[in-house]
Order: C-alpha cells, then sequence, then structure tokens
C-alpha cells in the first residue's frame, strides 16, 4: 500500500466519504488512490475557495467532516478566506494539501513555498506527513484533531513522494472526546443573575443556536424576560414559525451599541465577546458599555446545550398556553426592493430549506422579515471573507441532496467564486441562487460615509461601482450550466422563484433591485 492509498483508506474508515478537490500535479497518486476507493464522492471545484468553501458548508449540515484537496502552497492560499470563515464557523474539516516530494525542494521550483506557514494562521491544527510509513498515522491524527469539540479545520501535507511511496499503513481514529461539562458554580452564577431581574440578554452560537438549545434558552427567556441575541454572523440557526426567535446584533457600529446599551448583564452562550467589526474614529472595539457585567455561561468548547437546560432547569415553566401562532408571510408586490425579496423568500421558503446568507448590505433585514418561515436552517458568513455564498450553498447541498438550498447573494462577493455554479451543475444540485443586482459594493459606500466621506470623487466611485459594464447574471449563469432568469418586479420574483423550487438542479434569478 502506497501512501496515497494509505491517507485515502483512513479517510473512509473514519466516516469521511465526500472529497473536495481542486488537484495538481503534486496530487496525482491522492487523485489515484481516490479513484481506486469505492464510496468516495469526489467533487471538483474550480477554483479552490469553491472547494474549502464548500468543505464548510457541508461540515455544517453534515455535522462531520469532509475533505478538501488543494494544490501546494499556491493553491492552499487560493482557498485560505473561506478557511478563514470555515476556523470561525468551528466548522470540522480535513484540509489535505499537496507538496513537492521532499528531494525536490531543495531545487526551488516554481511552486515551493512554506505551505505550513502558509496554512498555519487558517487552520487550528497543522501537520505534515514525513515518510509513507508513518502518513496513516498523520492522517489519522488529523482527522481526530478535525474532530474535535466544536470542530477545527485541520491540515495535513503530504509530499508527492510520500504520497506514492510504497510501506504504508492504516489506523482506525480514536473517538470524539465529549465537550467540557460547565462547572456548577457557573451554573448558579448565571441562575442568580438571571433572578435579579435586571435587563438580560443571552448571545447565542454554536450548538445554542440549533433547536434544542433554542427550546431551553426561550425557557429561560419567558421566566426571567431576558433576550435571546445572536451573534452579527452563525454558522448555523434553526429557524421557523415554530421556533423561538434570535434577534442578531447588528453589524453597523451605532445599531450595535445602541442595541446592548440597554443591558446590565450579558451573558455569553457559546459565543465570543461582542465587537465591532472595523475600528471606527471615536468609537469603541467593545459593543458592551462599562457599565453592563459580561459573563460566560459557557464557551465553545463547552456543552453549550446541556449548561442552557440545567439553567432552564431552576425555573418554573411559565408558559400556561402556545404562544400566539404567527402569521405566515405573504409574497411581495411591486417593486423588487431588498425587503420584497426577503418578504417573498419568507413566504415561498419551502419545509426543510436551507438558506445560504451572503446577502450583506441587500440582505440587512432579511432575518428580520423571515423569521415566520416554514422551518429550515440559516447559515451565515462567520468570517466576513466575502466569496463563500456559492460555495457554501454548494456543500450544504451535496450534504442534504433532499433538501433545497435558497443562496441569497449579493452580486459583488459572488464574483469572487461564480465557478461554484459550474459544481453545482456539475453535481445536479438543488441550489436556487438569488444575485442581489445592484451593480455596486453597496457596503463599502456605507463604510465610507462612516469616515465622514460622503461626497466620493470619481476614483472612490469608481471602486464602489460594478457598472461600465454591468455584470450579466444570466449568461454568467448559462455558460456554467445553470438555467437562469432576470427578473425586475416582485411579482416577477414569485413566479420565478416559485418556478425554480420546482425545477431538479441548480436555477439563479438575477433580482434587480430597486
Amino acid at each position: 500500500m502506497n501512501g496515497a492509498d494509505s491517507v485515502v483508506k483512513t479517510l473512509m474508515l473514519s466516516g469521511i466519504d465526500v472529497c473536495f478537490a481542486n488537484p495538481g500535479t503534486s496530487e496525482m497518486a491522492l487523485v489515484a488512490a481516490l479513484d481506486r476507493t469505492p464510496g468516495m464522492h469526489c467533487v471538483l471545484g474550480l477554483f479552490e475557495g469553491v472547494v474549502t468553501g464548500a468543505a464548510d458548508g457541508y461540515a455544517r449540515m453534515a455535522e462531520k467532516p469532509a475533505a478538501t484537496l488543494l494544490h501546494c502552497g499556491p493553491g492552499l492560499a487560493n482557498g485560505l478566506a473561506n478557511l478563514h470563515n470555515a476556523k470561525r464557523a468551528k466548522s470540522p474539516i480535513v484540509n489535505i494539501v499537496g507538496d513537492h516530494a521532499t528531494y525536490h525542494k531543495a531545487f526551488n521550483a516554481p511552486l515551493t513555498a512554506d505551505v505550513e506557514a502558509v496554512a498555519q494562521p487558517f487552520s487550528n491544527w497543522v501537520r505534515t506527513a514525513r515518510s509513507a510509513p508513518t502518513v496513516g498515522n498523520d492522517t489519522a491524527l488529523t482527522i481526530e484533531a478535525a474532530n474535535s469539540w466544536p470542530g477545527q479545520v485541520a491540515t495535513l501535507v503530504v509530499p508527492a513522494d510520500v504520497a506514492w511511496t510504497d510501506g504504508a499503513s492504516v489506523r482506525e481514529i480514536a473517538p470524539a472526546a465529549a465537550p467540557n461539562p460547565v462547572p456548577d458554580k457557573t451554573i448558579d452564577r448565571i441562575i442568580s443573575i438571571l433572578k435579579t431581574g435586571e435587563p438580560t440578554a443571552l448571545v447565542l452560537a454554536g450548538a445554542a443556536t440549533l433547536e434544542p438549545g433554542l427550546r431551553h434558552a426561550d425557557k429561560v427567556a419567558k421566566a426571567t424576560s431576558a433576550h435571546l441575541l445572536g451573534q452579527v454572523f452563525n454558522a448555523r440557526v434553526s429557524r421557523g414559525k415554530h421556533l423561538p426567535h434570535i434577534t442578531p446584533i447588528p453589524y453597523p457600529i451605532d445599531k450595535a451599541l445602541s442595541a446592548l446599551a440597554q443591558y446590565k448583564h450579558i451573558i455569553l452562550v457559546g459565543a465570543d465577546l461582542p465587537v465591532a467589526f472595523f475600528a471606527y474614529p471615536g468609537q469603541p472595539s467593545s459593543l458592551v458599555s462599562e457599565d453592563c457585567e459580561l459573563t460566560v455561561l459557557a464557551d465553545a468548547n463547552e456543552n453549550v446545550v446541556a449548561a442552557l437546560e440545567a439553567v432552564a432547569n431552576a425555573f418554573a415553566d411559565t408558559s400556561t398556553a402556545p404562544d400566539d401562532p404567527q402569521p405566515m408571510p405573504t409574497p411581495a408586490t411591486g417593486d423588487l426592493t431588498p425587503d420584497a425579496i426577503a418578504l417573498s423568500v419568507g413566504a415561498l421558503l419551502p419545509d426543510g430549506a436551507i438558506v445560504a446568507d451572503e446577502s450583506l448590505t441587500s440582505g440587512r433585514n432579511l432575518f428580520s422579515l423571515t423569521r415566520n418561515a416554514a422551518p429550515h436552517d440559516w447559515l451565515q458568513l462567520t468570517g466576513g471573507a466575502i466569496g463563500i455564498g456559492i460555495p457554501l450553498a454548494t456543500g450544504a447541498a451535496v450534504a442534504c441532496p433532499n433538501r433545497r438550498v435558497i443562496c441569497l447573494q449579493a452580486d459583488g462577493s459572488a464574483m469572487y467564486t461564480p465557478q461554484g455554479l459550474w459544481t453545482q451543475a456539475r453535481e445536479k444540485l438543488n441550489v436556487t441562487t438569488v444575485i442581489y443586482a445592484n451593480n455596486a459594493y453597496a457596503i463599502l459606500r456605507q463604510e465610507l460615509a462612516n469616515l465622514g466621506f460622503n461626497n466620493p470623487g470619481r476614483n472612490a466611485s469608481d471602486m464602489m461601482d460594478l457598472g461600465r459594464p454591468n455584470l450579466d447574471w444570466v449568461h454568467l449563469a448559462n455558460g456554467m450550466g445553470v438555467d437562469a432568469r432576470r427578473v425586475t418586479t416582485a411579482e416577477d420574483f414569485n413566479n420565478v422563484f416559485r418556478a425554480s423550487l420546482a425545477n431538479d438542479g441548480p436555477f439563479l434569478i438575477e433580482a434587480v433591485i430597486c
């Protein structure tokens, strides 16, 4: 058995049967091994950012890692932005990167790079395989690192000669350890805070935003009048009219500071400290006021759901009747505004849908306007590195082939990874992509205004304008094998969106918004 066979067989033995790939010459032994392995589903991405973003979407929905296969240091570099997002989402990924043969690196061939140094800032764990006899153990260690609670990006560098050399073996992986329990004294501290009756918010993230955690948090909120908040962007949120609703902390710093100013206590439940995305002159970095007490119920490495349940059990169930049923939203009519799209998506979303949201500026009200939609999962841009929406939807559709995936996508960031549409067509994935076509980096216009520049000149305006020429998303999608339509009214959007849901395979809607 050569080293490449050892890598692939170890992946399969651990239950990893999907590999998102963009390989090169140094990975040909691994490609051959994948070809020899029945049951491994290999998904080609035409850009490494599609590969890593799809692996993130797969992990969030499958709740287990996929493998990636990337080519040397520059290929890894092309995929780093979405590895950054995956790391922030705490998605488990087994990131396999090929490299020059060990003896060839001394000759400084054109693709020579320090692959470990490239991977380190965007991975939780990095290792280079040194020989064929040890690569099976190296692969098992990488998988174990990826499976560490709550999930990690684990990178294994495999030099070409390690892959093609015989003498390798396979090792079973150790079972993943359970998350750490939250100490009783922490639970008691949180209960005492909630019993004060002082204005309190619970900021939920990770497993706390899935249905079991939400229901425990809702019991706490109803018993204590605490508010349920989410981080600005969340890896995955269980949503629908049947579930408790969380309110994400706003992205704009002024709105975020205003929203959090009312609280005497903020309790973090698997969430990070609320901070501004960027620094602004005269504004604080922390969004928590100095007179607010910040307390951690559970960090990301702890069992956040069990901790919420323990807190909830300290309070009597105050609900004497079911919540008032909320009306389903109705599709919008008239002008095709961002809010009209939100209302229509909320009204027409099918049961069990998965929403990959990279709508950015156009989607500021999207989350609140879709709260009473049919049951669905919502995936967001956790790390802020744009270009994840189309790949994220692609990976989610591979993980859940029987569920419709809706990608709500800003046009500027869609151009970072449009190649994912080709992968959707090749794999016949059930994805509806809605492009918010405003022909602008609208978010940058707002950020420029935040610095006091309200009347930009030609140079600045050109760096935020996607016109001259306008992007033609119908032709771009058609060129990659995806059916597409351009719509300009809410009624037209509703009809085309409904049709896309009944369509097998991918479909793109270019929504020309007002």
